[in-house]
């Protein structure tokens, strides 16, 4: 009898998993950035911009950001992941907007004067309240550990890995 109950758990949980995924529901993946400082661990937000997590994982897990560097460090924000290491590298994409807070620890994609377009490579954590970047910017994610390595994070520190599961 226990072995039929389990077999049906088994199988009633196999159908509700076939069922989310035909309907494209995203399941929440994160992403360990391994950097010289230590690992930031990120919760990938597929709902708020699924394009924008499926673009970073791609690229995550074909080992493009492996060494590269965070270019801009500010009071507010940490950014890297350009190829050219100066802030004007990566490609385009279209930008997600959403109603998700850029709060401490949020992360982002950088972007220029189109709201439009954003970056394909280059994202930000946010060290503080950055309610300013709300609906002007991609939300993609939130630190759930080592927003103490983000903080102490320098130009020119290096992104050795990132890590999706």
């Amino acid at each position: 009898m226990k072995k039929l109950f389990f077999v049906l758990a088994l199988g009633i949980l196999a159908i509700t998993l076939t069922a989310c995924t035909a309907k494209g529901e995203k399941v929440d993946q994160t992403a360990t950035i391994k950097t010289n400082r230590g690992d930031i661990v990120i919760n990938l937000d597929a709902k708020a911009a699924p394009k924008t997590v499926e673009n970073f994982v791609k690229k995550s897990e074909s080992k493009e950001y492996d060494g590269r560097i965070f270019h801009r460090v500010e009071d507010w924000v940490v950014q890297g992941g350009d190829p050219d290491g100066n802030g004007t590298g990566g490609g385009d994409q279209a930008t997600e907007l959403s109603d998700r807070d850029f709060v401490e620890g949020a992360v982002g994609i950088a972007r220029g004067g189109d709201i439009k377009i954003s970056n394909a490579d280059q994202f930000f954590f946010c060290t503080k309240n950055c309610s300013f970047l709300n609906k002007q910017y991609t939300y993609f994610g939130l630190v759930t550990s080592g927003m103490d390595i983000v903080k102490k994070i320098e130009i020119g520190d290096k992104i050795n890995s990132i890590e999706i599961k």
